[in-house]
């Protein structure tokens, strides 16, 4: 079944709070899930070891998919909290983002024969076959903030990539005035997320004949290339009056370049994951808005599942976290860790 968590999480974890907020609705699919977006910039044969008053110690392997993305180390930060909370070790691996490379890092993760892996997916097609590696080595699997498009999966946490992407066409619909032009940088569109939020946005866009989306790129998550495809963009068109990144390190990067092109002014700007650089270009008037998607919250939510579930408990098999619009009228509010 679907569980929505709002406030709190998962017998008391704190989610995130926005002054007057409320909790994230459920994606508009039938599945049940439990995501998370933990990160480490460890290799495989490193372990962190926590100290705690479990009956047994449990060891846990962590599949991250990066940790050069900031919002991806406070996911690893979360889970590290919740790891030393708990009395779990820790093998941590990152795959810099590259499918072939996280599939040698669950591979290298099972010989260790840990009680359970975490793994937050580069591609969620490519990562199949380790998922069934794991399975049938006996390893349960979680999966956060990433789906696999397969495989046996305990649980999955995550946010509502789609929501999300409804939320930022609204923002820029209302703000607008339901008319102008749009530029739309899409995440890794081998990730469910970024296909997700893409769809949700569009869906809102498309309810606007005066607005019109006249330029469509992919940028990856990256900040490099998130300026560096807004530098093309803005050659191609001298009138842009709104932009959604599927990302915040796409956006601060296309942010780069709209300032060095002078442009400011011109462009309303919105992201998605609430990084603390972001909340601080939202302090400064450079952004307007962002979707609160609390990484470290996300981190601590699919550790303290996996322990649930390693302790007997029965756990949700899709838990959907909130998230939120922020602009500079509740940013002040924002906690996104602890």
């Amino acid at each position: 079944m679907k569980k929505r968590i709002a406030a709190t999480m998962m017998a008391g974890l704190i989610v995130f709070s926005l002054a007057g907020c409320s909790t994230e609705t459920a994606p508009e699919t039938a599945k049940e899930t439990a995501q998370t977006e933990a990160a480490t910039a460890k290799p495989e044969e490193t372990t962190a070891k926590t100290d705690g008053g479990s009956k047994k110690k449990y060891v846990i392997g962590l599949a991250m998919n990066t940790q050069t993305n900031p919002f991806f180390v406070d996911v690893k930060d979360g889970v590290q909290k919740a790891a030393d909370e708990l009395g779990v070790e820790l093998y941590i691996t990152d795959a810099q983002d590259d499918p072939a490379t996280q599939m040698k890092d669950v591979e290298n993760l099972i010989t260790k024969k840990p009680d359970c892996i975490i793994i937050d997916t580069c591609d969620s097609d490519a990562i199949v076959s380790s998922i069934e590696d794991c399975n049938k080595a006996g390893i349960p699997v979680l999966t956060m903030d990433r789906e696999a498009s397969g495989g046996e999966v305990v649980s999955h946490i995550g946010y509502d990539a789609i929501k999300s992407g409804k939320l930022a066409g609204q923002y820029l619909a209302d703000t607008l005035g339901g008319k102008g032009n749009i530029v739309e940088l899409q995440g890794i569109m081998g990730t469910n997320v970024a296909q997700n939020r893409s769809k949700g946005f569009n869906e809102i866009i498309s309810q606007h004949p005066d607005m019109k989306i006249v330029a469509c790129q992919v940028a990856d998550f990256d900040r490099a290339k998130g300026m560096s495809v807004m530098e093309n963009i803005l050659q191609a068109n001298d009138h842009i009056d709104g932009l959604y990144a599927a990302n915040d390190e796409m956006l601060l990067g296309a942010l780069e370049a709209i300032e060095a092109a002078g442009r400011l002014d011109e462009i309303t700007m919105i992201g998605c994951d609430a990084i603390d650089d972001t909340i601080e270009a939202i302090k400064g008037g450079k952004v307007e808005a962002t979707i609160a998607e609390p990484p470290f919250f996300l981190g601590k939510a699919i550790l303290k599942t996996a322990y649930d579930y390693l302790e007997g408990k029965s756990v949700e098999k899709y838990v959907i976290l909130d998230n939120e619009l922020v602009t500079s009228e509740n940013v002040n509010g924002l906690v996104t860790k602890e």
